[in-house]
């Protein structure tokens, strides 16, 4: 079975990946710098998938992909032990758009330096096959009811700006030699939840700043109240819709772009993983309380700057080209997120 390389394939979504890769009988070598992860995740996702089957089939590596003699050491010693890497999931970045207003050299220098380093490693040992790990941030605001992949894409914070680049690049990168890239960027919306044991989940360094790891916290009585920023938005309720998507569809669509990919060489693809279907805030803290039988106290707030009225993935792309549609509903997001938020109060410790 073929090797893949997963750049923070310790953090969130990268985690969630592995396993799911590992299920479908993949080979992973997990690089990652553990800034923003912990290697305690690994053992999580070794147990998951079973320690003695997998763990000759998983290779970790603590890397800063900005460090190109080590990332180039990675393909080189993947390729003497008989398994090169023969294509590339990469999460590894920054991800914190709040950070990335108040510090953007920082995401420019981790997230575009780290990608520019990754293809001319990748290019160098001859692995030209890469799921990109995109955000919807990459779009502005069109006023429709569902976003599809050819919005006019207009980010508006540093965070998205770094994504939208670093997606021109690819184009770039496939245009200059089409026959030989294969490249697929993922632009997912909100992924939530936790894989249904309990083991992986979001583990956020810090105070969070998406509403669901809040949620969490306040439902754990770490924090006293979710402040819900607007109630007159042009909404049901007044409150922000989004398109939460379960962390493992979420997995389940890389690696079934990866499959794509293998089975159709030679293109470039944008791609949107969501639900397509809209959840207010307020829908989500309710569904919340009434699943896990808990409460979420809650007040509101003046919007924030930058914030839109509803972010909804049109995936009929998604659905048509990978065959894939998730399968877990807003009850499954809030109940494996709460189970692992119970089972781990302090997160990997």
């Amino acid at each position: 079975m073929k090797t893949i390389l997963v750049t923070g394939g310790a953090g969130f979504i990268g985690s969630h990946t592995c396993l799911a890769l590992l299920e479908r009988g993949y080979d992973i070598v997990i690089a990652d710098s553990f800034i923003n992860s912990n290697p305690i995740c690994i053992d999580r996702i070794l147990k998951i998938s079973d320690l003695n089957k997998s763990q000759n089939r998983v290779n970790v590596v603590q890397s800063d992909l900005r460090n190109k003699e080590n990332l180039n050491k990675i393909f080189k010693d993947a390729k003497q032990q008989g398994n090169p890497i023969e294509g590339v999931i990469h999460f590894a970045g920054l991800k914190s758009v709040n950070e990335s207003v108040k510090n953007p050299i920082l995401y420019w220098d981790n997230n575009l330096i780290s990608s520019i380093n990754l293809i001319k490693i990748m290019d160098e040992n001859d692995c030209r096959t890469l799921v990109f790990s995109s955000s919807a941030t990459v779009y502005g605001f069109s006023g429709k009811y569902l976003i599809n992949e050819n919005e006019k894409l207009e980010p508006i914070n540093p965070y998205g700006n770094t994504k939208y680049v670093i997606e021109k690049l690819m184009h770039d990168i496939y245009d200059s030699s089409q026959s030989d890239w294969s490249i697929a960027n993922l632009r997912y919306f909100n992924p939530i939840g936790a894989h249904v044991s309990g083991l992986i989940g979001e583990n956020p360094i810090g105070l969070p700043n998406n509403v669901f790891p809040i949620i969490l916290q306040v439902a754990a009585r770490i924090i006293p109240e979710l402040k819900i920023y607007g109630k007159d938005w042009p909404t049901k309720d007044g409150t922000g819709v989004r398109d939460y998507i379960h962390v493992m569809d979420l997995a389940d669509g890389h690696v079934l772009t990866m499959e794509h990919l293998f089975e159709n060489s030679g293109k470039i693809l944008d791609i949107n993983l969501g639900t397509g279907i809209g959840t207010s805030v307020l829908e989500l803290v309710n569904t919340f309380k009434k699943i896990n039988k808990i409460e979420v106290p809650y007040s509101f707030s003046e919007r924030r700057s930058g914030d839109l009225s509803r972010v909804v993935a049109d995936n009929s792309f998604s659905r048509s080209i990978l065959n894939w549609s998730p399968i877990r509903s807003i009850e499954d997001m809030c109940r494996d997120g709460w189970n692992w938020k119970v089972l781990n109060p302090n997160g990997f410790i």
